[in-house]
This record gives C-alpha cells, sequence and structure tokens, in this order.
C-alpha cells in the first residue's frame, strides 16, 4: 500500500515543480511593456500642449522627445541659426516712427507680447528642460557632432540658464541660439516661431465684401485719365484726353461743369482741402490753378520742359507737386507761382507723385523702374528703391497706415513699403500693366490694369480677394478696355474709374 500511494503521488509531485519555477522566473506582465512603449511613442509623435509631463511617465520618457526636437530644429532651423546684420538691423529698427497724430500701437504691443511669453505650453517646458539635460544626451542625431546637437538645443532662456553646459557656453551659435523668452534682445528666436504665424496670418486675410458696378457715367470724348474727389465728398473732378475738365455731382453722376483752358490731355487733377482751389496739369507742360468760386484760372505755373504726367497736393502745405517726362519732380509754391526745388534724379519719365505730412513728404515713381523717397526741406532723395523690374506707373499712400504701395508691370509687381526708411512689406501678383492704384481705410487695395483687368486686395496679408474684368462700353474695341485713373470716395464705399472706353465707372460694395 505504502508502494502504491508512493509510487501513485510521484507522477503528481512531479509536474508540479517545474511549475513554481516558471510562476518565479516568468516574463514581465505586458500590461508595463505596453503603457511604456505607448508613452514613447506619443512623446515621439505626438507632443501638444494637453500632455502633462509631471503626471504622466517618468523622466526618462521624455528623452526620445528631447531627441526628436534636436533633430527638427537642426534640420529646419539649421541655415537660420545667426541672422545676417542687415536683417538684425531692421528688424531693431522695427516698424519705424509712427504717423505724426496717430495713436502709439508700441505700448499693446509690448502687453501682447508679454501676454504671449506668459503662455507656457509643454513644448516650451521640453526646450526649456533640453537646455539644462543637452550635456546629458551622447547619442548624436543626423549627421551632425553631439556638440552641434547640444548648441542647437540652447534656443530658449528665460534670463537665467537652467544647466551648466548653457552657462558656460561661449560660442556665438549658442548665444545668438539662447534669446527665445527675455533674452538680450530675442530677434531670433521670435522671427523663427513667428514665421509660422506670419504664414497663418498672409493665409487668412479679413473679410472684405465684393465689388459691383453700380453706375456709368459717359460724357468725355477721350480717354480719362485721371480723377479726384473733393474733401466734402459732394462731387468729383475728371479729366481726360478731350482736354476738358467736368465735374460732376456724386450722388446722380449728373454733370455740373465743364471747364476748358488746357489745350493738350489732361493727365493730373486734384483739389484742395485747404483752399477753394482745384489744380490740373496736362501735356501742355502747364499747370493751372482753378478758382472754384469763379470757375476761372487764376494762377498757371510754367517750368516743365515736357508734358506733366502726375500732381499732387501736399496735405498740410501750400505747396503743388508735379511729376512729367523732362524726368524731373518739381514742388511749386502756391501763392508766388515760384518753383521752390527742382527734384532730379530719375532717369525716366515721372509717370506719379504723391504727398504726405510727414517723411518722406514726397514719393515718385518713374520709368526707370524705380521709386524715389525725397527730402522736401532739403530738395534731396533719401532713398531709392529699385525692387520693381518695369516702369513704376502708380502710388497710393495708406490712408491711416504709415505705408504706401507701389504698381508697375510684370511677376510681382505691386509691393507695399514701410515709411519712412522705405522697408519692402509685402508682395502682390497683379500679371498686366497696373495703371493705377487707390487704398482705402478699411484696408481695401484696388489695382486696374492696361487690358481692363481690376484686382482687389487685402492691404494687410496681400491676398487678392476679388477679380473682375472692366467691361467696355457698347460700341467701342475691345482694346478700349484699360483703366487709366481710380480713387476711392471720402468715405471709401465707393470706387470711381476711368479708362480708355470714354467713360467713368463707379463700383459699390454688394
Amino acid at each position: 500500500m505504502a508502494a502504491t500511494s508512493s509510487s501513485s503521488a510521484s507522477p503528481v509531485a512531479g509536474p508540479s515543480q517545474p511549475s513554481v519555477g516558471a510562476q518565479q522566473v516568468g516574463l514581465p506582465p505586458l500590461s508595463d511593456l505596453f503603457a511604456r512603449s505607448s508613452k514613447r511613442a506619443r512623446l515621439l509623435f505626438h507632443i501638444d500642449d494637453e500632455y502633462d509631463s509631471d503626471n504622466f511617465g517618468d523622466i526618462s520618457a521624455l528623452e526620445p522627445a528631447k531627441i526628436h526636437l534636436a533633430s527638427k530644429i537642426s534640420s529646419e532651423y539649421a541655415d537660420a541659426k545667426v541672422l545676417p546684420a542687415a536683417i538684425l538691423a531692421q528688424q531693431q529698427a522695427a516698424a519705424g516712427p509712427m504717423r505724426p497724430g496717430a495713436t502709439n500701437a508700441s505700448s499693446a504691443a509690448a502687453v501682447r507680447a508679454s501676454k504671449r511669453r506668459g503662455d507656457e505650453t509643454h513644448l516650451s517646458r521640453l526646450i526649456d528642460q533640453m537646455d539644462g539635460g543637452a550635456s546629458s544626451l551622447t547619442t548624436s542625431v543626423g549627421p551632425s557632432a553631439p556638440s552641434s546637437s547640444s548648441q542647437a538645443l540652447t534656443i530658449r532662456s528665460n534670463g537665467h540658464s537652467t544647466g551648466a553646459a548653457a552657462t558656460s557656453s561661449s560660442s556665438p551659435m549658442s548665444s545668438a541660439l539662447a534669446l527665445h523668452r527675455g533674452g538680450s534682445s530675442g530677434l531670433l528666436s521670435q522671427a523663427l516661431i513667428q514665421k509660422k504665424e506670419m504664414a497663418n496670418r498672409k493665409a487668412k486675410p479679413a473679410y472684405h465684401p465684393n465689388w459691383k458696378l453700380s453706375r456709368v457715367i459717359s460724357g468725355h470724348l477721350g480717354w480719362v485719365r485721371c480723377v479726384a474727389v473733393e474733401p466734402d465728398n459732394k462731387w468729383f473732378a475728371t479729366g481726360a484726353g478731350d482736354r476738358m475738365i467736368k465735374i460732376w455731382d456724386l450722388a446722380s453722376g449728373e454733370l455740373k461743369l465743364s471747364l476748358t483752358g488746357h489745350i493738350s490731355t489732361v493727365r493730373g487733377i486734384a483739389v484742395s482741402a485747404r483752399h477753394p482751389y482745384l489744380f490740373s496739369a496736362g501735356e501742355d507742360r502747364v499747370i493751372k490753378c482753378w478758382d472754384l468760386e469763379t470757375n476761372r484760372v487764376i494762377r498757371q505755373y510754367r517750368g516743365h520742359l515736357s508734358g506733366i504726367y502726375s500732381l499732387a497736393l501736399h496735405p498740410t502745405l501750400d505747396v503743388v507737386v508735379t511729376g512729367g517726362r523732362d524726368s524731373s519732380v518739381r514742388v511749386w509754391d502756391m501763392r508766388t507761382r515760384a518753383a521752390i526745388h527742382t527734384l532730379t534724379g530719375h532717369r525716366g519719365t515721372v509717370a506719379s507723385v504723391a504727398c504726405q505730412d510727414s517723411e518722406p513728404q514726397i514719393i515718385s515713381g518713374s520709368m526707370d523702374a524705380t521709386v524715389k523717397l525725397w527730402d522736401l526741406a532739403a530738395g534731396k532723395s533719401i532713398t531709392t528703391l529699385t525692387h520693381h523690374k518695369k516702369s513704376v506707373r502708380a502710388l497710393a499712400i495708406h490712408p491711416t497706415q504709415y505705408t504706401f504701395a507701389s504698381g508697375s508691370a510684370g511677376g510681382n509687381n505691386i509691393k507695399t513699403w514701410r515709411c519712412p526708411e522705405g522697408t519692402l512689406v509685402n508682395n502682390m501678383a497683379h500679371d498686366t500693366i497696373v495703371n493705377t492704384l487707390s487704398v482705402n481705410a478699411d484696408g481695401v487695395l484696388f489695382s486696374g490694369g492696361d487690358d481692363g483687368s481690376l484686382k482687389f486686395f487685402d492691404y494687410a496679408t496681400g491676398v487678392p480677394f476679388q477679380v473682375a474684368e472692366d467691361v467696355p462700353q457698347p460700341g467701342s474695341l475691345d482694346a478700349e478696355a484699360g483703366v487709366f485713373c481710380s480713387t476711392f470716395d471720402q468715405t471709401g464705399t465707393r470706387l470711381i474709374t476711368g479708362g480708355a472706353d470714354k467713360t467713368i465707372k463707379i463700383y459699390k460694395e454688394v
């Protein structure tokens, strides 16, 4: 019986011993491995602001994310770690002085910047941690050496470094990269961070309603070359190739007055906001001052050697500025009829001039593909802008901002500039010869082409929001669809254009 019981117990005890050993030497639970793997995958491929590094995983799980971020920074910003001196100087100048009388927006911008700096995200905290942990990384990322990768990680500092490696680094690259939060200048890192924000802003322009043709006015017997709206917004004047100046009622479109006196095409016209005067200039080389109370010419200004193509009035001084085929810009005193300055320097016909009350007070565009900014007091050129490739036929000064636009022919043929130094702000494209530009206070930039094409842009971003075609008057040739002049009324809600079909068209917002 004992043998039987022992023999029967031995097969039971035999397989039980390996089962105990398997429980002692078995694999770890899969749940821990799965959780750790998911943490690493999330850190590598899905870093976002909602991730809480304090309550999710240990510190060792951040190392793959640091390596991934260092590789991304090195590949995207390797060529932009140190900006050229010229760009740094322009960024330090920022937006330049404000237009006199305008509200100072620098304080508001500083408050917005400080608020942005105060918004901590997980990505920013991760970069801050890399400042102190860069020296502990021993694996080189990509083709770069470990030393260069650690320098590439030092791009963010809160005014004090958290790691010994960051404080002891004295290389120019690391010092240039450690500028973001509270750094000495912050220009480089701000430019890199704002790159994506600027792209988003360009892709999302402000909403503007479309414009539609409201009225067509006929009356001229030649191409309508210039138009101006009077300050009270009750009437507007036009000049044309029939040597006539016609004054129209803005509300009804009826002809109120016709002025004769020029013996050639009228190319420039302006209404004074300080005097009851209307100024006109034409290809007969004469500037005429019309008294709107008697409807007669009271002064004439002579001195141009060839036809006059453009005319502008200074908003605060008794000064008339003209430009013409003699490649000069002439400044006239309204009262004495004397030429105060003859501004020379252009090598081609001056096709457009504009005036403003702050520097540069005179801006001119020429057929030599340049734009010149002039010092009115000294009578000399301040800056020559050579970005255009073909003749500059149109200029437009923004009514509220300290900027202006210029138009020519070619690729990116419409450009906006920041005063007073003439810094290029934006490029826009209108695939034709741009004859006229107009901008209103709502940020709508209108461009009229020589082929009759009309294009409306958002002034801030340069994104076009409407493209249209000028319809010639019945009986006109298709080639007579060109737009030569344009202006917004004083409210900015009506657009007046003149073209080669001898008509005046008024557009309104839909």
